[in-house]
């Protein structure tokens, strides 16, 4: 294999390292209020997730209650009183969207609840094992789909980020133009107030003629 050869593949595996994949999550929720957790997701991006309830008491059986919103503050799932319980959906708009858990009242003995939380986003949603029966891929076949999946995923991400780039250079720049029109605005606002000043202590030193 060539020096160039490994150069390429050695690449395209940190670029699959580089991809979001699931992630499990440990909460402690505390008797009263709520943990959340959340990340930044673009739009039209698949989202899944799963939570449950690990006890170590037996003797006590807490539940606690759901709510998932979009940046928006659309309310994307909402479940009360589980032990357990999934969701999914496909995202609508960019920004940050926010689980957030909270333990029902009564049902942990006034100690925290601890929350396991899988949460998947993008290419980790896809179920390899069935889109490779269904395409009868296998060994090198199936690991090159993951590949091109993983730079597809890297490509719609880095697209992302530059439109959020060039947003925020928009707003950086429009910013600049206002601060400057401002501060040209203030200092001509201070010089004609000066001026006038100036007139009028000269016209009250003539009336009083002390000059």
């Amino acid at each position: 294999m060539s020096a160039k050869m490994r150069h390429l593949i050695l690449t395209v595996l940190l670029l699959f390292i580089m991809v979001p994949v699931g992630e499990a999550i440990w909460l402690d929720v505390p008797p009263t209020g709520m943990k959340c957790v959340s990340e930044e997701i673009q739009s039209n991006i698949v989202v899944l997730a799963d939570y449950i309830i690990i006890s170590e008491d037996h003797s006590l059986n807490p539940t606690i209650s759901a709510k998932v919103t979009s940046p928006y503050g659309n309310n994307l799932h909402h479940s009360e009183n589980v032990t357990h319980g999934e969701f999914a959906f496909t995202t609508k708009e960019s920004g940050n969207y926010i689980a957030c858990f909270w333990a029902d009242a009564k049902s942990h003995g006034n100690k925290d609840v601890s929350i396991n939380v899988e949460w998947k986003t993008g290419i980790a949603t896809k179920d390899w094992a069935s889109i490779a029966k269904k395409e009868k891929l296998e060994g090198v076949e199936l690991e090159i789909r993951k590949l091109e999946g993983a730079v597809e995923a890297i490509h719609e991400n880095l697209i992302y980020l530059r439109n959020k780039e060039a947003d925020m250079r928009t707003v950086s720049e429009k910013t600049n133009s206002r601060v400057a029109w401002c501060s040209m605005m203030s200092l001509g606002i201070c010089i004609v107030v000066s001026g006038l000043q100036v007139v009028y202590l000269k016209h009250y030193f003539e009336k009083k003629k002390l000059i």
